[in-house]
């Protein structure tokens, strides 16, 4: 359970603000991070907004002002440098800040973590995570209402929303609650259009990424009892279709669209290593799945990044761990 009005106390006490979230940003991050930064200007505050990555190309409508900076170290650090408090959003670990976390670690500021992830590093004392929320964006939201800082208008209601809406998968994953849909309720009585924020974020596609999708398709295969679906993009794939990474989110979901499958699996070269996405739709943890490969999540969808690495060394050492989850958690049961 989050005590708000410790948060609220912080916003409070300090002046300055920087606001950043993990690399490569979702829409709950972008949104979580845009909203705070809304209800930092109406406290009269001064915040920035500073990401390892710039903003997908769909989700730049959340932000027309461009008021989300990429980061430059020399331009930078001597923002990290200067502000009272850097805010995380939608990350725990400060190795998800990747170029951004040295100059964060030394800074010495006072660091407020808001997440909804599961397993946090002991980034602060200011620890403000709670696994049960739906997405940081649904957290920004309590925040909101619960201690009365400003009110929510179109403003911050649309940011929240999209954050929301991509992070419950359309409104159809599991923390979709009658809770969490009367607190939609209001962010559409402020404003919000939900077919427009669809389209924005999942039909405003390049012709990339349509190709790459259907690459993506083709590769998909399962393993011997149909359980586990997967895919594998190349970058040779990347670079055929014109496509780029952001434009593979959300692809691992059609790894579980066969019959028989509990487990998906999504494996994407890096130009460095590989990126591995995990999707259950049955009683298995897919999060201790991925911890099993360094990286975490939630329990129906985790990830990791594997560095200096390659494909060959995985694809079949992953599907041979994720054969044993299906054996343990189906004998469980």
């Amino acid at each position: 359970m989050i005590d708000f009005s410790h948060i609220k106390e912080i916003l409070n006490n300090n002046n300055s603000f920087l606001i950043t979230t993990h690399v490569n940003p979702d829409a709950d991050a972008i949104g979580s991070e845009l909203a705070f930064y809304h209800l930092l200007k109406r406290l009269g505050k001064e915040p920035y907004i500073v990401n390892n990555n710039s903003t997908p190309y769909n989700l730049e409508f959340l932000d027309k002002t461009s008021l989300i900076q990429m980061y430059n170290k020399e331009v930078h650090d001597n923002i990290i440098n200067s502000v009272d408090v850097i805010v995380f959003l939608d990350l725990n670990h400060l190795s998800r800040v990747v170029r951004m976390e040295e100059t964060v670690r030394n800074s010495g500021k006072i660091f407020l973590c808001i997440d909804h992830h599961q397993n946090p590093e002991n980034i602060s004392e200011f620890m403000f995570v709670d696994e049960s929320f739906s997405s940081t964006g649904e957290i920004i939201f309590d925040l909101i209402k619960e201690t009365k800082l400003t009110d929510i208008d179109y403003e911050i209601a649309l940011p929240i929303y999209a954050a929301i809406m991509t992070d419950t998968g359309s409104f159809r994953f599991e923390r979709t609650t009658a809770d969490l849909h009367r607190k939609t309720a209001e962010l559409l009585e402020a404003g919000v259009t939900p077919k427009d924020v669809f389209n924005e974020v999942y039909d405003n596609g390049n012709l990339g990424k349509l190709k790459l999708l259907g690459e993506a398709l083709v590769s998909l295969n399962t393993n011997s009892t149909g359980e586990i679906g997967y895919i594998i993009i190349t970058q040779d794939i990347l670079k055929k279709t014109g496509a780029d990474e952001t434009d593979v989110d959300g692809f691992v979901n059609y790894c579980l669209s066969t019959k028989n499958s509990k487990i998906g699996i999504l494996f994407f070269e890096l130009n460095n290593g590989i990126k591995i996405s995990f999707r259950s739709k049955s009683d298995i943890p897919v999060n201790k799945l991925a911890a099993e490969f360094g990286g975490g999540g939630h329990f129906h969808a985790a990830g990791t990044r594997l560095f200096d690495v390659s494909l060959e060394e995985y694809v079949n050492k992953v599907i041979m761990e994720a054969e044993k989850y299906l054996i343990k958690y189906q004998a469980q049961k």
